[in-house]
């Protein structure tokens, strides 16, 4: 027998090979993004559009900038503090959001109303950062070969959207069977950027000196207005945060923690810092510092490992945009969308059709309208900026209302972050007519979008609670007059758990019969991500061959019907699949009620209304057992 130390050790081994294996799917999937930074990064502070003088002080200073935002905004901030604050492991705005909402706290309603509508736009803007990403982080990769020869500046936007193209082509084979390879690349990229900046770095290393926060300082002093505006640029190197945060649910904390601390954090500052030691000695190499690292014959390996950890940082951006979608979709901010799970094993891992497509068409609009990465880089820092500067206030609203800490404890830290935080998005608004405004006007069209679905899905609730009768009214009317019951069972699907669902009695009132055995399924989305198996469904007998049963979801899962029901007779609900009937109801929606809704919104609600994914598809309701019956509401 095996001694119980040797069985600890053991067991200590699997746990590290276990935080090993994570780790190195982490590279993949999470710092993918922010990985990539340095391709264009440090270039936006000399060579872009708002390019701040070459000389020592200036690359001492945006250095010294670099190493503190990484330092205190993904380090201290999310790594440190923000993970923390996760909703039963997942993280995310709308699970920060749900985590808020799911504590009783003493918020006003208009507070809380504030609350909602900052996170939704938050959410909206990382729509926007969705479509940069991908379009940027590709294109600066393939500007390299511009490095290599000049003869290949046509061909970069053509070659790019070729890319992207196939890139998102291949969006509905999934993300399993390609993921194995996603973690070694991105450890030699990791590994290749690193050996790139320390070789640099130790034929300068002057350069060394930018880790003095007091050069940052002075580089305001210096340059004034000038120096804010550049601030703006020096924001590209921490795009992917927010994402970091986002895929807490895919990998264990301590994963992320880890893959960042021993690779991600220092080969980033060797890295930047080897730019800025090339730049000292070669002021010429700001046309891409980044190729200026690598060695001519190198060149073109360079260029495609750099292709492929942008492909691998879009792949990711694009498959958290499916599953924010897909937690809009639950929480009720979309209609219907069609979701196909792509593995059976790994949760998670879903495609979205329509959303896939709307991203890869914005992309390769961008590419085409932008051609160059420099051109990008404005529209993408609002979208990060913003989006962390929610993310902290709402952090904040969690430390003090769920959490009770008292304002002495929260307000300094918060204060920080937001130090940080509204800093860089200050300095971006400058950057609005650079194509910030194609970002914000993204998440406005999208917000507006949002708060109309949330608002007409309440109106048109309370519209047909109205008109409901109470369970136990029509039951004994049942009981008392006994219509004729048909063999069979009839589902009839209700948003609420209260009342007679409309579709039953526009059916027992054309039809003057019943099924023997009649369902009420009501499926509720609970403010967690995930609901626990013993916790999915609640029946009751209702008398009179009714029944209730509700389903209760995450706002990170896909309802499934046929399953619910094969759940439902494991706890008595006698039914057989060949002679179920699901009853639906449709509704047509007029906008001449007195909803309190303004007209444009009632017709944009009913425009999204009509465009929403059949719910026989939705639902996965066997399609040659629905029936639908429709009525007309006024909103």
């Amino acid at each position: 027998m095996d001694s119980p130390s040797s069985n600890q050790n053991h067991n200590n081994l699997a746990s590290r090979h276990g935080l090993l294996a994570l780790s190195l799917g982490a590279l993949g999937v999470v710092f993918g993004d922010i990985g990539t930074s340095p391709l264009y990064a440090v270039r936006e502070c000399f060579h872009g559009q708002h390019a701040i003088a070459l000389n020592p002080t200036n690359i001492l200073g945006v250095l010294s900038l670099v190493f503190w935002s990484l330092t205190v905004v993904i380090t201290v901030k999310y790594v440190g503090f923000i993970m923390k604050a996760d909703n039963r492991g997942e993280g995310g705005i709308f699970a920060l959001l749900a985590l808020l909402l799911g504590t009783k706290n003493r918020m006003s309603q208009r507070k809380k109303t504030l609350v909602i509508l900052a996170a939704v736009f938050g959410a909206t803007l990382l729509y926007g950062d969705g479509i940069i990403t991908p379009a940027i982080s590709v294109l600066s990769a393939v500007e390299g070969l511009e490095v290599a020869t000049g003869a290949a500046k046509p061909f970069i936007a053509p070659v790019t959207c070729l890319i992207l193209f196939g890139l998102f082509s291949m969006q509905k084979h999934g993300t399993e069977s390609i993921g194995r390879l996603f973690g070694p690349i991105m450890v030699v990229w990791f590994g290749t950027i690193a050996f790139l900046g320390l070789i640099s770095i130790a034929q300068t290393p002057l350069v060394l000196r930018a880790l003095n926060p007091w050069y940052g300082v002075q580089f305001f002093i210096i340059n004034h207005w000038h120096g804010i505006v550049v601030l703006g640029s020096v924001v590209l190197c921490i795009t992917g945060g927010e994402a970091l945060y986002a895929d807490m649910g895919h990998f264990n904390p301590k994963a992320i923690r880890f893959s960042w601390i021993i690779m991600v954090y220092p080969a980033l500052i060797l890295n930047y810092y080897g730019q800025g030691a090339i730049l000292l000695t070669s002021p010429q190499a700001a046309f891409n510092p980044f190729y200026a690292l690598v060695p001519k014959v190198l060149l073109y390996p360079s260029v495609a490992l750099a292709t492929a950890a942008t492909i691998i940082a879009s792949q990711a951006m694009i498959s958290g945009v499916f599953s924010l979608t897909q937690q809009a979709i639950q929480l009720g901010y979309l209609p219907r969308l069609r979701i196909i799970h792509t593995s059976a094993q790994t949760r998670g891992q879903i495609y979205m059709p329509e959303v896939n497509w709307a991203l890869m068409l914005g992309c390769l609009g961008l590419v085409l309208a932008f051609q160059q990465s420099s051109r990008l880089a404005g529209a993408y820092g609002i979208a990060v900026t913003a989006t962390m500067g929610i993310t902290s206030i709402l952090y904040f609203f969690v430390v003090t209302q769920r959490w009770e800490w008292s304002l002495a404890k929260a307000v300094p830290l918060v204060g920080l972050f937001l130090l940080f935080d509204l800093s860089f998005l200050g300095a971006n608004l400058f950057k609005i007519f650079d194509g910030g405004w194609f970002t914000l006007g993204v998440a406005l069209v999208l917000a507006i979008s949002m708060t109309t679905w949330k608002e007409g899905r309440k109106a048109l609730g309370q519209v047909i609670g109205s008109l409901r009768l109470p369970v136990d009214l029509f039951i004994a009317d049942v009981a008392r007059t006994k219509p004729y019951r048909i063999p069979g069972t009839a589902v009839f699907m209700s948003v609420s758990p209260v009342g007679v669902p409309g579709a039953l009695m526009h059916h027992f009132k054309l039809n003057q019969v019943l099924h023997n055995t009649i369902v009420f399924l009501s499926i509720l989305v609970e403010e967690i991500p995930r609901v626990d198996s013993g916790n999915r469904l609640n029946l009751e007998n209702l008398g009179e061959g009714f029944y209730r049963l509700t389903s209760h979801y995450g706002f990170m899962e896909t309802p499934n019907v046929p399953r619910i029901m094969n759940q439902a007779r494991e706890l008595g609900l006698e039914t057989d699949p060949s002679t179920t009937t699901f009853i639906l109801g449709r509704e047509t929606l007029l906008t001449t009620g007195k909803s309190g809704m303004g007209k444009w919104r009632k017709v944009l609600f009913s425009m999204m209304s009509r465009n929403a994914m059949n719910p026989t598809n939705y639902f996965k309701l066997p399609p040659n057992r629905v029936i639908e019956i429709g009525a007309q509401v006024e909103i």
